[in-house]
């Protein structure tokens, strides 16, 4: 089989992969989460941008999008959100979002803003060396990119307990999850290795695979992963090959006919099915609804639009 250069020579670069890991074990296991049930309202969202460059080689811009007070629009989000808007009563958890190579957390707008809508914090950082527009590109940072991710999740924590802070008091610091399309596929199995913290309670892949030399390992953690068919970027096998090396509970979920990203994008084949397998895939990891983990066996498996692997 004739491998995709794009995809070969990104494995090259991750091969030599050594994440530092020291600072991402908790003092204390975290609990599962306790049974219960997600918002069974849709949120207005707001919007909220970080800087936490690390350092002058490192610049790491974050938008945050959250569930915000008042009344979300009539039609859903599509990426609409307001600046400098309270955040709506209560604790939410924590979404990590990674873009792919030449993206950025803007272009995943329709999907995030309505996965903030469900009722989660959605973080998104622009990664210094592989976002659009980088000032020095360079496609072997992936490597670097889990910790930079883990940074961001330190640093809401933080901001979670500055008295007069906006995010203050509404964030669940212990129930965190990761998702990723593409190089951002990669980086969120790349947080997924020995040593991370209980408090990363799954994590979706979309696109993506595992990140070669390095091994799933730590508190286990259900993953998904959501893949086209038809991907010329990162071919399926990719993705099943990572799937195989999971040794929690996981799901595979295949979208027919698709390639690498169009699924991604509203009216197209296999959205409808991607949100709605990921949202309900969070609201049970981070919320511990159960029956949104039902729900996600149906939503997952559309015969002629999508098929579903469940070891969950």
């Amino acid at each position: 089989m004739r491998v995709n250069p794009k995809v070969a020579g990104l494995i090259a670069l991750l091969l030599p992969i050594a994440l530092t890991i020291g600072g991402w074990v908790v003092a204390a296991p975290a609990p599962a989460a306790s049974p219960g049930s997600a918002p069974d309202r849709t949120y207005a969202v707001g919007v909220r941008t970080l800087d936490l460059d690390r350092g002058a080689t490192r610049p790491l811009p974050v938008t945050v999008w959250y569930p915000a007070r008042g009344e979300p629009p009539a039609v859903p989000a599509g990426g609409a959100s307001r600046r400098g808007v309270p955040v709506a009563t209560g604790r939410f958890p924590i979404v990590l979002f990674s873009h792919g190579l030449h993206s950025l957390p803007q272009l995943h707008a329709p999907i995030i803003t309505r996965l903030a809508s469900a009722g989660f914090v959605v973080a998104a950082p622009a990664y210094p060396h592989t976002r659009r527009a980088a000032r020095r590109f360079d496609r072997s940072d992936i490597r670097r990119q889990p910790a930079d991710a883990w940074q961001v999740v330190q640093h809401l924590s933080r901001l979670d307990r500055v008295a007069g802070d906006p995010f203050a008091g509404h964030l669940a610091v212990t129930r965190i999850a990761a998702v990723g399309h593409s190089a951002g596929g990669y980086t969120t199995a790349g947080l997924f290795t020995p040593g991370h913290s209980a408090w990363l309670r799954g994590g979706v892949v979309i696109g993506g695979g595992g990140m070669p030399g390095a091994s799933f390992g730590g508190p286990p953690a259900p993953l998904l992963f959501v893949h086209g068919d038809a991907d010329r970027v990162v071919p399926v096998t990719r993705c099943r090959q990572a799937y195989r090396r999971v040794p929690w509970p996981k799901a595979l979920m295949t979208v027919t006919g698709q390639g690498h990203g169009e699924y991604l994008t509203p009216g197209r084949r296999g959205f409808a099915q991607t949100l709605a397998a990921t949202t309900n895939f969070l609201r049970w990891t981070l919320y511990g609804d159960a029956r949104a983990r039902r729900d996600l066996r149906s939503d997952a498996a559309v015969p002629g639009i999508t098929t579903f692997t469940d070891e969950l």
